[in-house]
């Protein structure tokens, strides 16, 4: 999930031609932020300051696609690498926050936060229109993630059967808002008497 969320990152600093230092920058925050925010939130000790990894995987993606440079097909993958994090880690974090005995609707919650926070902020930063300002389904699929695993597991689904179930409902829905144009219906305006 890092690896992936990571890789939008440096695709953004790619699309702006960015340094090698931006780039890591860039991989770090979707990479690690919305999980960072968890952590905060429910009390956990956040996840990579006790864990060097989590970093060392931002700046080795971030130096991959710097050395793979430009390629046509990078900006297209930015859009299915952000799907497939988006569902990963929508259910990572509502799996982290209910390792912590979190209620369940704050799982879910917990779940969205982590999935959607670090890739606004890229986008932000990066001076993208945010996804959210586009009616479209991405905070969404992180919600149906999110929702599932913890439904899913309230009913003794074993873990890795709920986070597989989980993963592809969310990827599948964001999929369809990508290639189908899916979208939730607008709030209607008034209309004149």
């Amino acid at each position: 999930g890092v690896a992936v969320f990571a890789a939008t990152g440096a695709l953004a600093a790619a699309r702006q031609k960015h340094d090698l230092v931006t780039f890591a920058f860039f991989a770090a925050l979707p990479g690690v932020g919305g999980g960072t925010v968890r952590d905060l939130l429910i009390g956990a000790p956040v996840f990579w300051v006790a864990d060097w990894r989590y970093i060392a995987v931002c700046l080795v993606t971030a130096l991959a696609f710097w050395i793979i440079g430009a390629r046509e097909w990078r900006f297209r993958a930015l859009m299915w690498l952000d799907a497939i994090g988006l569902a990963a880690y929508g259910v990572m974090g509502a799996a982290k926050a209910a390792s912590y005995g979190v209620a369940p609707l704050i799982c879910i919650v917990m779940g969205i936060l982590t999935a959607c926070f670090g890739g606004i902020v890229r986008d932000v930063l990066a001076h993208q229109p945010s996804i959210l300002l586009r009616r479209e389904l991405y905070i969404t699929a992180a919600l149906l993630s999110a929702a599932l695993f913890v439904g899913l597991k309230a009913v003794s689904v074993p873990t890795w059967w709920a986070v597989a179930i989980a993963v592809v409902a969310g990827l599948a829905l964001r999929a369809g808002a990508i290639l189908k144009g899916w979208s939730l219906p607008a709030f209607p305006s008034s209309q004149p008497r």
